[in-house]
């Protein structure tokens, strides 16, 4: 994942010559942008005995930077275009880096390339003996024109005398054999190039047989001491692939490269799956031949950026968390084998239509209870927790499946209400006063259709103050000092004044309240308030039992902005409503 590869530029510089001191060689492959950067860098296997290996450092090759870009291996991808793709590498991955140079320039801009490379982290630069513009070394028949000894040796000399970390190596690359003037020259230019200074040699062929580079290495051994002290041998054996890295390594290679198989490895697979995609006219034959979407999430680190998103937005979420209880079924659930919180209202569901008001009032730490169809709740930004007993357990046990976020004030909320957003913040303002630990939003227009609703079962509400409609209508979404004494379905409609809407606030104290009261009937045998059980109790209940053990309960009024869905009237009305209504309908 790239973001856990933090290493600091200079100390990175070094890392190749600490891997070359502590082991026999190292085994490099290359890369061409960042994703292949990441696979370079992280890819291990673990062998039947156990060992595990990877590559120890990665190679920035010439060819795929330009082929990845669609250019050829001429030079003419200039270094700023080379320099942005070393750049997204280094930034994704922390092993040693070695930049395939081409010529280097001339020995003005081989000084800057050494400068810059040095500076960005850069373990080591390759630079070939060919004279500018170079051909690639693989392609037979390509014209391969070798710069002269002297020239070399001076671009050498001026490279390693510029740099100034002593980690730093700058090697010259051999290019004798490809270009055809044989092993004579190759092994005097090997030593013209060590006297300049060079920290390190890299002999190339594009032989199918082994056999020269093997002959230059055992030349190589053959030279002073004082020559070859200190010094790297390096090979990239993509032609004569036949022979082990380990071989390579005991015949004296310091550094061998694996130069371009993964971009040729992906042109392969991305050429076989554009045919199988144009040939079956979509591209469900080749899922197999892909990696997943979450496998490149994971590899550049975006599965890692999902989960400190979550963790920074739990951090940064509203203090005021809001408690939605949707585990229950209902006729209407079971007509449309939906959870009622997900039934569609003119294009959107219930819930999302709830969770927009919220975010409208800065709610957006958001929990819903989920028990029936449990799964078909998949809206993001929201915590769900489960109540797999919603079958044979009450409300106010929904409510306690979310034990852990009431720990703090919340906003409690059915999970079958549609909303004006003043409503809401009209409770928000209970925050201001003290003494509101426990507030329940009532509907005071209960009073004047009481006739019309009479064969509704109802939450209705009977405070300790009379109601004088002028004066309920003059404070409407107000807080008002006024006691809930009862709450229920069963409470004479004549006497009561209010319906309890199905919205409700708490207060830290509040919850601390509510978990206490629900902790203390753990033991509850018989009936309990309206419910036959404690097992069965609602939510009304709850507020009632707190009302009864002297804990005060407060009224908060409205006349308008909320409906419930509970019948399939409901349901047709409200999708009348927001099918005509303005973004923020006013419900009646």
């Amino acid at each position: 994942m790239s973001l856990v590869h933090c290493i600091n530029n200079h100390s990175r510089v070094g890392c190749l010559r600490q891997l070359l001191a502590a082991q026999s060689f190292v085994r490099v492959t290359e890369a061409h942008n960042g994703l292949s950067g990441l696979i370079a860098n992280d890819t291990k296997v673990t062998l039947p005995d156990g060992t595990i290996k990877e590559f120890d450092a990665i190679w920035e090759s010439s060819l795929t930077d330009s082929a990845s870009k669609g250019y050829p291996d001429i030079e003419v991808v200039g270094f700023d275009s080379r320099w942005q793709t070393i750049e997204q590498i280094l930034e994704v991955t922390d092993k040693p880096m070695i930049v395939d140079g081409d010529t280097g320039g001339d020995f003005n801009q081989f000084e800057y390339m050494v400068k810059r490379l040095e500076r960005a982290g850069v373990s080591a630069v390759i630079i070939e003996d060919k004279v500018f513009p170079k051909r690639n070394s693989l392609e037979a028949g390509a014209r391969q024109d070798l710069e002269r000894i002297e020239v070399f040796a001076e671009k050498i000399r001026r490279g390693v005398r510029i740099k100034t970390n002593p980690d730093f190596l700058v090697i010259g690359r051999i290019e004798s054999l490809i270009a055809g003037t044989g092993m004579a020259d190759a092994v005097e230019r090997a030593q013209a190039y060590l006297a300049a200074g060079a920290d390190g040699l890299m002999i190339h062929s594009k032989n199918t047989d082994p056999a020269e580079i093997l002959e230059f290495a055992r030349k190589y051994q053959q030279f002073p001491e004082t020559l070859r002290a200190g010094k790297v041998l390096v090979c990239v054996p993509t032609t004569y692939n036949t022979i082990t890295d380990t071989e390579l390594a005991a015949v004296g290679f310091n550094v061998i490269i694996h130069a371009n198989h993964l971009l040729r490895s992906a042109y392969r697979a991305m050429t076989g799956v554009a045919e199988k995609i144009l040939t079956h006219d979509r591209s469900f034959e080749v899922d197999s031949d892909c990696a997943t979407v979450k496998q490149i999430f994971k590899t550049v680190g975006f599965l890692s950026v999902k989960d400190k998103d979550a963790a920074t937005a739990d951090t940064l979420k509203s203090k005021v968390k809001v408690i939605i209880p949707a585990a229950g079924e209902s006729a209407l659930t079971k007509a449309y084998q939906s959870p009622v919180a997900l039934l569609d209202i003119a294009g959107k569901t219930v819930l999302q239509r709830q969770t927009e008001s919220l975010r409208q009032c800065g709610l957006d730490n958001t929990v819903v209870v989920t028990g029936y169809e449990a799964g078909k709740f998949t809206m993001e930004n929201i915590r769900y927790c489960q109540n797999n007993d919603y079958n044979t357990f009450g409300l106010a046990h929904s409510i306690m499946a979310a034990r852990a976020d009431l720990a703090g004030p919340f906003i409690y909320l059915n999970s079958d209400i549609l909303f004006h957003e003043n409503i809401l913040r009209s409770l928000l303002e209970c925050q201001r006063h003290p003494g509101a630990d426990i507030v329940l939003m009532l509907d005071a227009a209960y009073q004047y259709h009481r006739v019309v609703l009479r064969d509704k079962i109802l939450d209705l509400v009977r405070t300790n103050r009379p109601l004088d409609a002028q004066s309920a209508y003059r404070q409407v979404t107000s807080f008002i000092d006024e006691d809930v004494q009862y709450v229920g379905k069963k409470i004479n409609p004549d006497i009561a004044q209010y319906e309890f809407i199905g919205m409700a606030y708490f207060s830290e104290r509040g919850a601390a309240i509510f978990k206490e009261v629900y902790d203390s009937l753990a033991q509850h045998q018989g009936s309990f308030q309206e419910a036959v059980s404690f097992d069965q109790a609602s939510f009304t209940d709850m507020i009632q039992e707190i009302i009864d053990r002297g804990y005060p309960v407060k009224a908060l009024h409205t006349h308008q902005g909320w409906m419930e869905v509970h019948t399939e009237s409901d349901l047709t009305l409200a999708r009348e409503i927001y099918r005509v209504a303005q973004p923020q309908p006013v419900l009646v």
